[in-house]
């Protein structure tokens, strides 16, 4: 179904005004949130609506800033950190720290990380912190996923659309050395020395990581660090939460090693750049609507927009319908 399904897209560039039915017209915009992301906007020529689908950052490691889209008479934002402001800090140098503490202990540092964007943006910090001595060059740094291996290498390829020139692009793309088979997967836990291994699943619930979990929790010389959100439920949050132990392939899994979070890398717009993006439409929609985010996050960014700008915002639940009517001419 996958594959079929794949045969049915159509690309399209950004900023191109296209049909997509009897009358009505879509276009495109760069969300900066990943690789390809985009804002759309929808129009039958009487009335438009934009969705922002996951919007990024104003000052992201790699993408260039989300960019504003033309005015629409209803908007559809998302509000994953509606709640909430990021840190101040430089996510970098927070990584170099975590780093040099982890190797200084004889220990490794684990990433359970995201294939697309956020393992390029640690790649990106890696590169940095390695190019101004800020940890060794010769920390051993892998890349454990198959999926973001080949995600990094498309970023070689659609160079235009992220900030980094050829040459940070090339640093990044080998900034560590890619693990491509099971074997070399499982002989990265054999080996001793610090080191740094970046492996997905993000919120630990699968993929190569939870063999290296397995492995690094029971020893306090190392470190966990979670880089992006973690849903409830998830082995990643609970390893946030303190849990004493993971029930992990049957068993219960000491949890010794510590456990980080490095917020300032995430790739979603907090509610403060969220609402400096909003401020970039030419003209107030008639209504926004917030959605994909938890109730109170949801809710949170509901009261900003209404305070800063005084429109009117929905949270709509979950099957809602809603009627939207065309402005009078």
């Amino acid at each position: 179904d996958a594959r079929r399904a794949l045969k049915q897209l159509e690309p399209m560039d950004f900023g191109v005004t296209f049909a997509v039915g009897q009358g009505l017209e879509a276009k495109f915009t760069p969300a900066g949130h990943i690789l390809g992301s985009a804002c759309l906007r929808l129009s039958d020529g009487r009335s438009a609506i934009g969705f922002t689908g996951d919007l990024g950052r104003p000052n992201d490691l790699i993408m260039r800033p989300p960019a504003p889209i033309e005015a629409v008479d209803y908007l559809v934002v998302e509000s994953t950190y509606g709640d909430r402001l990021h840190g101040v800090s430089d996510p970098v140098a927070d990584l170099g720290e975590v780093l040099r503490r982890t190797s200084a202990r004889g220990g490794s540092t684990i990433v359970p990380a995201f294939a697309v964007g956020r393992t390029q943006a640690l790649l990106q910090a890696v590169q940095l912190l390695k190019a101004s001595g800020s940890i060794p060059d010769l920390l051993p740094v892998y890349l454990n996923s198959p999926m973001a291996i080949d995600v990094t290498r498309l970023y070689s390829q659609h160079r235009h659309e992220h900030r980094l020139d050829d040459t940070a692009t090339h640093r990044m793309c080998h900034a560590a050395k890619f693990i491509d088979s099971v074997e070399e997967s499982k002989a990265l836990d054999d080996s001793n020395g610090p080191k740094l291994i970046i492996a997905g699943s993000g919120m630990a619930t699968g993929g190569r990581v939870v063999h290296h979990l397995r492995q690094c929790l029971p020893d306090p010389r190392n470190t966990i660090l979670f880089t992006g959100y973690q849903a409830g439920g998830t082995r990643g949050a609970r390893l946030m939460g303190g849990a004493s132990s993971i029930r992990m392939f049957g068993e219960d899994i000491p949890v010794k090693a510590d456990i980080v979070a490095l917020h300032n890398l995430s790739a979603h717009a907090d509610y403060q750049e969220m609402l400096g993006w909003l401020e970039q439409l030419a003209r107030p929609p008639r209504t926004v609507f917030v959605t994909h985010g938890e109730p109170e996050a949801a809710d949170a960014l509901r009261g900003h927009i209404e305070h800063r700008f005084g429109w009117q915002v929905e949270v709509p639940d979950y099957r809602d319908r809603i009627v939207l009517h065309t402005p009078r001419a």
